[in-house]
This record gives structure tokens, sequence and C-alpha cells, in this order.
């Protein structure tokens, strides 16, 4: 029966998230019995710690809506842990618990009327959709490969220069390590940035949601150089495997303004009203119990280091540019090497290659576009997570990622046929 309301001119312009999407033809595709190499879905395979899911399971009665603002505990927990982990000065009072990070970043661009946000390219694929649903002004800014896809100083300084309403707030969205390249800034370079930040009053969203998955050093913040500027977003779906449990924080520096921090709140107040309580009840467990946290995050990086070695060292060998992981479960492979060969087998984009892929080698990974990149950029995200996470409770502690060996020796074996 045909619809009598001609409402389609007046819908918003939006697609199912990439990263979602893959997920479910990677299930389709093993569901008809086809072997899949699921590459494609960024979801932590480690398992929720034993002691954080028996509290959640002893809180499953509390049913009453919190604090818009989030469970105090929690924010107690949250703070101090950051505070000695990763040495912030972070306070309670300035901090928002939401349903995920993803929703939290969503507030925090619906404060804003008006804004023009700005995003490294590539950068995580709900960025974009998330500021256009609110009409904000989007731009890219190039990234290079032999910049280790990271933001230039310069470039950013560039854009501010030129950019015609100097008034308009400008947000720009830092994800680091970064998703989907793997890599992230040095203490140094994110020093220089933020002399460009502070020069130009850019606000910034740094999400730092895999920061404390990083294999060999601590991770720096931007808000160590600019702390008057910047909203750190994190939560529990990476370095505690719980993503589904939908489970995120931010903190705003009273820099920014107690208008800014009423409005997010406003916001969220009429969008999620709160984060679950007996996940908030459940996280606060797992912010509190430190010992649980070092052991549970030394066990992960070793592991994903490993697995990011043989992956990267892999690809290189192939003749498929690369960068090695240095933060969660990501690399960002670039086919340019192979553009004559693949363009004469009409692939021309990263859609085109990321299709082939698939049919030809069940790798599920996700185009370039999808991130930012130029559609004819024949670059690709690969999330090597298709193993058993729970191994690493196994004392004996042997490795084994099978599957993702094979999923990359297929990749490989692909790009090398004539």
């Amino acid at each position: 029966m045909q619809a009598t309301h001609k409402i389609d001119p007046f819908l918003r312009s939006s697609r199912e998230s990439e990263t979602l999407l893959i997920n479910q033809i990677s299930l389709l595709r093993a569901s008809n019995n086809k072997k899949v190499f699921k590459f494609g879905f960024g979801q932590s395979p480690f398992p929720v710690p034993q002691k954080i899911t028996d509290s959640l399971a002893r809180h499953a009665h509390r049913k009453e809506y919190m604090s818009v603002q989030g469970h105090l505990p929690l924010r107690q927990a949250i703070a101090s842990f950051h505070n000695d982990m990763q040495g912030k000065d972070w306070h309670e009072d300035n901090i928002i618990i939401g349903a995920g990070s993803k929703i939290l970043i969503f507030s925090i661009l619906a404060a804003f009327e008006k804004a023009e946000v700005i995003l490294p390219a590539p950068s995580w694929v709900s960025y974009e959709p998330q500021a256009k649903l609110l009409g904000h002004k989007v731009d890219w800014l190039a990234t290079k490969f032999a910049d280790n896809w990271n933001l230039m100083p310069e470039s950013l300084d560039e854009y501010c220069n030129n950019r015609q309403n100097q008034d308009t707030p400008l947000v720009l969205v830092l994800n680091y390590p970064n998703n989907p390249t793997g890599q992230t800034f040095t203490a140094k370079q994110l020093q220089v940035l933020a002399a460009v930040m502070r020069k130009h009053k850019i606000i910034v969203i740094a999400d730092e949601i895999y920061s404390l998955l990083t294999f060999k050093h601590k991770q720096a913040s931007i808000a160590d150089y600019y702390p008057e500027g910047c909203i750190v977003s994190s939560g529990l779906s990476k370095w505690c495997g719980a993503g589904g449990w939908r489970l995120g924080f931010i903190h705003i520096p009273p820099g920014l303004g107690k208008q800014l921090f009423q409005a997010i709140i406003g916001v969220a107040s009429e969008t999620y009203s709160c984060a679950a309580s007996p996940i908030q009840i459940a996280a606060t467990t797992a912010y509190e119990e430190r010992d649980l946290a070092n052991d549970f995050l030394s066990r992960q990086t070793q592991l994903l280091s490993q697995v990011n070695d043989y992956c990267s060292s892999q690809l290189n060998n192939s003749g498929i540019d690369v960068h090695p992981c240095v933060g969660g479960f990501y690399l960002f492979p670039d086919f340019s090497r192979f553009k004559h060969k693949l363009n004469a087998r009409q692939i021309y984009t990263s859609t085109h290659l990321t299709t082939a892929i698939m049919d030809e080698t069940g790798v599920a990974l996700l185009p370039g576009s999808a991130f930012g990149m130029k559609e004819d950029s024949l670059t690709a995200r690969l999330a090597f997570v298709d193993f058993d996470g729970s191994q690493i409770l196994d004392e004996k502690n042997i490795a084994s990622f099978n599957n993702v060996k094979q999923g990359i020796d297929k990749l490989c074996d692909w790009v090398s046929k004539p």
C-alpha cells in the first residue's frame, strides 16, 4: 500500500553506521556457511572481568533513574582512576556520565545552535553524520601516510586563518589512538598542536576511548597542554571490553564555562535521561578496582601487540603500506602501490576495493571513504580482533589468533596474484 503522506522530501538524509552495517554483513555471510574474517567491526574481543559482571548481576534490581550528570560514586571513581593512571587533574563535578561516549559526543555538538566542526581525514565514521544531523558545517583536513595519518599543526593553522566566519565556534574532534589508523600523537606533537588551538580558541573534543590500550608508552593528552579548551571523552567499551554496556563519560574543563556544561546536561536530559542504573554501579566497580584494571590492561595490550606485529609485518612484506598500530586494534592499509593492477580489474575506489576483497577472500574490511578519505583513496580499515580474547585469562599465556593469521594471509595472497 502506497503511503498517502508525501514525507520523503522532508526526511533527513542519513544512513546506517558503516561499522554496524559491516558487522551485519559479516554475520549474514557466516550464517550462509561462507567463511568470513571479521576485520570490519571494531569490537573488543576481551571478556568483561568477572568481578565487574558479578557487580552488574548483584545490582540488576536497581531500577531507579539516576542523576542526568551521573552516579556520584561513579564520577568520583572515574576522576580518581584517571588521575592516578594518567596523571589527570579531574574533579567529579566536571564529569558527565552517559549511555556510551557516542551519545555524549552528540550531546556536546547538540549544545551548539551553530558550530563549525573540523575533522582530520581519516576519522571515526560517526563524527560527520552527527554534526550534519545537527545542521553544523563540517570540513575535513587531509592527512598523509608519511605523517602517520596525523593532523599537522600547519594544516590546522592554515584552515583557521582562512575560514570565512571567524566568530562561529570552531570544534575539532581529535581521536587518539586513532580509529581507523591505530596511530597516535607524541607529547611533543600535542604540545605544538595545542599552541595552534589556543591561538584560534578552538574547542577540542579529545576522544581518548583507546588511550589505555597503548602498547609501549602511556598516552599523553591534548588536555595536558590545552586544558582550558579540551573536553575529554572516554568510557568502558574498549579498555574493559564492555561496548554493549553503553557506558561513557566526558570531562568538561571549568574554563569552558558553566553555560556549556548546563547546555550539555539539558540535551542529555531530553534524550537519554541517564545511563542504566545497574551499569553505572558495575562501572563504579570497574573504576575502583585499580589492581584488576592494571592486570587486565597488561594482558590485553600484550596480546594485541603480538597480533599487531604479525599483521603489520605480513602486510608490509606483501607490498601493502601500513603503519604498525601503536594503540587499540586497528590498521589502515594503503593499497596505492597496486593502483594500476587494481584499476585494470575495474577497482578504482576504496568501496570497490573492500567489496572485491570480501567477495573473493571473505576478508571483511571497511573502505577508507567511510572515514572521510576521498573515494578514490585505495585505503581500508582493518580491525584485527577476530580471535577469542578470553585466552588472556589462561595463566599459560600462549597467544592464539589463527583466524587473524589466516585472514591476513588471504589478503596478502589476494594482492599478490597476477
